[in-house]
């Protein structure tokens, strides 16, 4: 790879990896086979699988946002039956953005494995051909990207993740430099998964024989929007829409005890690996660098804190800080 100052990106997503995911996430594992949405002919608006296809759309745009603000995408393909309607949709908007859509012909009953070689060999033939190619972001969480991800380190590349929480290989996640799940990209509607709806089996017994019990329809993922502009919003009244029901929170938030306790030993680790070799004082945006570099699935976002700097000053009682000035870069050392 030659030297150069800026970054160069290329972009690889697996789309059936990743629309298959979202589905599953939202409806429950398997839901998409279940529901045969690979099958369907049509997605017909009045029905109930076409409304959950819905629900559960990937959004294009917040990915490629995503490889973008790292540097000008000098590649970018997306692998996938194009001839099913559940990936046609995507057509319009992925050509809008000058992905290259490269056609997955089903010669069997899945395609597993198709994206994955396709996808394989593309990203080997760039980095060999694009000398100036200096990030890879891989759009899947399929454990048999492990391989090539080590392969792009080896080559020097620098190797970003985007998966499906819940559906990515956590092997794959710590193989990358980087890694985040599609959720906290800025901009993507955080969902809540639905839950498995209970027997009513043996509830039914203790009615009384000539009182009937309309069926119950099946649970439907409540969707909360999370975008910048909606969280500046959320301070003025808005009126609601009447089946939106009552505010729901994020499920990729990660705000267990044990998430939080994860989370300051990361802090500490990276601490003092930097104290190590540096000076006592260290900069924030360098901690969070080493942080990331030592666990890729580290997201201040998962933790509930917009920015990175609003995590150190949850952990006050860790570090300690020092800052010259409101736009000074904050310094920290452990206490």
């Amino acid at each position: 790879m030659s030297e150069q100052s800026h970054p160069r990106v290329g972009v690889y997503l697996d789309f059936d990896n990743i629309v298959i995911s979202r589905y599953n996430q939202l409806h429950g594992d398997g839901a998409f086979g279940r529901d045969k949405v690979r099958s369907r002919v049509s997605i017909q608006p009045a029905t109930e699988v076409a409304t959950r296809i819905q629900q559960a759309l990937v959004d294009v745009g917040a990915i490629l946002d995503y490889a973008a603000a790292i540097g000008p995408i000098a590649v970018s393909r997306a692998y996938a039956d194009w001839s099913a309607p559940v990936n046609a949709r995507y057509r319009r908007q992925l050509v809008d953005r000058a992905v290259n859509l490269t056609q997955l012909f089903p010669a069997v009953s899945t395609l597993k494995n198709g994206a994955d070689i396709a996808l394989t060999i593309d990203v080997m033939e760039h980095l060999f051909r694009l000398d100036d190619l200096t990030h890879i972001v891989i759009v899947a969480g399929d454990s048999d990207y492990i391989p090539l991800v080590q392969r792009c380190k080896q080559l020097g590349r620098v190797v970003i993740g985007i998966g499906v929480s819940g559906s990515t290989s956590s092997a794959l996640a710590a193989a990358c430099d980087t890694f985040a799940d599609y959720d906290s990209l800025p901009g993507v509607m955080r969902v809540t998964p639905v839950t498995p709806v209970p027997s009513v089996v043996t509830a039914s017994v203790a009615q009384p024989a000539t009182q009937k019990t309309a069926p119950k329809k099946p649970p439907v993922a409540k969707i909360v929007a999370t975008s910048k502009a909606q969280a500046l919003t959320d301070a003025t009244p808005r009126q609601t829409a009447p089946s939106a029901g009552p505010a729901v929170p994020p499920v990729d938030l990660d705000l267990s005890p044990r998430a939080k306790k994860a989370a300051t030993a990361l802090l500490l680790r990276a601490m003092e690996h930097l104290a190590a070799n540096h000076m006592e004082w260290q900069h924030a945006a360098t901690l969070k660098s080493t942080m990331r570099r030592l666990d890729p699935t580290f997201q201040e976002r998962a933790l509930g804190f917009n920015q990175f700097s609003d995590f150190l000053k949850s952990r006050h009682q860790t570090v300690e800080f020092q800052q010259a000035s409101p736009t000074a870069p904050i310094l920290l050392k452990v206490r």
